[in-house]
């Protein structure tokens, strides 16, 4: 099975945040409604902004840890090079 690496962003974009799952759709939903306590509904990070399809997890994680490990910028280029209106990606993946 696959894995997903992903950024979502609060309503305003000001809060970026990297994660990484098999289940893309269910994972962003669970973010959405805000069924976890923790960094996503702490700061609403409700939107997704990027994604990237990986065969296996263990690729996805690698690069979810590379991606962390960088600065903002970074990520805005990550964002930018298949969103660049930063428009929620959820209804894309259902």
């Amino acid at each position: 099975m696959g894995g997903y690496v992903y950024i979502m962003s609060s309503i305003n974009n000001s809060t970026l945040y990297v994660g990484v799952s098999s289940n893309l759709p269910i994972r962003v939903l669970q973010h959405k409604q805000k069924e976890y306590p923790g960094f996503t509904a702490k700061y609403n990070c409700t939107k997704l902004l990027y994604f990237r399809r990986f065969d296996t997890i263990e690729e996805a994680i690698v690069e979810e840890k590379r991606i962390k490990g960088g600065n903002r910028k970074k990520k805005e280029i990550l964002i930018n090079s298949i969103n660049p209106e930063w428009r929620d990606l959820y209804e894309e993946i259902i």
